[in-house]
């Protein structure tokens, strides 16, 4: 079983979306954060060790990560989306992007 880790800067639109859409699944686990200090769930080192997959919204999220989270990364693969922050939690628009953008890395 893969360990799947989304980020946003806020963990409160994008990833949490990607979270729910990609939690029915029963071949990967999944987990949602926000780079920001005052994100709704924020990204820790314990978060990043643990992701064997994380999916980055925008290449802001992959370099903040990079840089605070180096130490942790070890062999987990970053995958940029590059989805803009123009979505509201579960926008059916959102949730397509996701499913298209995600899915052939999981498959």
């Amino acid at each position: 079983m893969k360990n799947v880790l989304f980020v946003c800067s806020q963990n409160r639109l994008r990833s949490p979306t990607a979270e729910q859409v990609f939690s029915t699944r029963r071949d990967i686990e999944v987990e949602s954060a926000g780079t920001n200090h005052d994100a709704d769930s924020p990204l820790t080192h314990e978060l990043v060790a643990w992701a064997d997959i994380i999916f980055v919204m925008e290449k802001t999220h992959r370099t903040k990560l990079q840089k605070r989270f180096k130490a942790s990364l070890k062999a987990a693969k970053v995958i940029c989306l590059d989805i803009p922050d123009d979505y509201e939690f579960m926008d059916p628009e959102l949730i397509e992007l996701l499913k298209a953008r995600v899915s052939r890395y999981l498959d």
